[in-house]
């Protein structure tokens, strides 16, 4: 299998609804690239619905998918975060945060009821997202003479490199991102042009 250097998330928060019984399930779909951001979210919709029963979520987090967190908040174990998570599974969806929440409407929905209800809630909301496609970068720092600034500049416009800082002075500095995929091949391209130096900043 050739290296994967893509991966799909949403590219602002969205909101589905499933209604079953006289319950009420609003699904909040979040882009987030940290556990942190659980807290603040969870908190607010609290605020946002205090008389809801519940707010179940599950989140996915990495470009390698491998981060994963569900909740319940009290609906029977496997019945809300457990189906939000499969939802994201089934789409290939990471670094989204998912927030259920409930109003319950007198009438038990039975486990597959339940299932099915933060499933299809779920589904409403990423269905109302814009899924986008990343792809995993490194971020360099390259450093070249000014009379080498047309060479460099060849490469970054024929493979469409995304600048971060540019200097342009006697020495020119630039900070570009490097496609992982691409990565050796380009770092070989700039290494051809006589003077240059360039050093791994960080992954993204």
């Amino acid at each position: 299998m050739l290296f994967d250097d893509t991966y799909q998330t949403i590219s602002k928060p969205a909101q589905g609804v499933f209604k079953d019984r006289g319950s009420k399930f609003l699904a909040y779909a979040y882009p987030v690239n940290t556990e942190a951001a659980v807290k603040d979210i969870v908190s607010e919709l609290k605020s946002q619905h205090p008389q809801a029963r519940h707010h179940c979520w599950a989140l996915r987090l990495s470009p390698d998918r491998s981060v994963w967190r569900i909740n319940d908040d009290g609906e029977p174990s496997g019945t809300a975060g457990r189906p939000i998570l499969n939802t994201l599974l089934s789409l290939d969806l990471t670094d989204v945060l998912v927030v259920v929440v409930r109003y319950f409407g007198g009438t038990l929905l039975g486990v597959p009821g339940l299932i099915n209800a933060y499933k299809q809630a779920t589904i409403d909301a990423l269905n109302n997202a814009e899924i986008i496609r990343k792809t995993l970068n490194s971020l360099y720092e390259i450093s070249f003479s000014y009379s080498r600034m047309n060479d460099v500049m060849r490469i970054v416009k024929d493979e469409n490199l995304k600048l971060r800082d540019q200097l342009y002075d006697n020495t020119c500095t630039i900070r570009a991102e490097i496609r992982r995929s691409a990565e050796n091949r380009l770092l070989a391209r700039f290494g051809q042009i006589e003077g240059l130096e360039y050093k791994f900043i960080s992954a993204g």
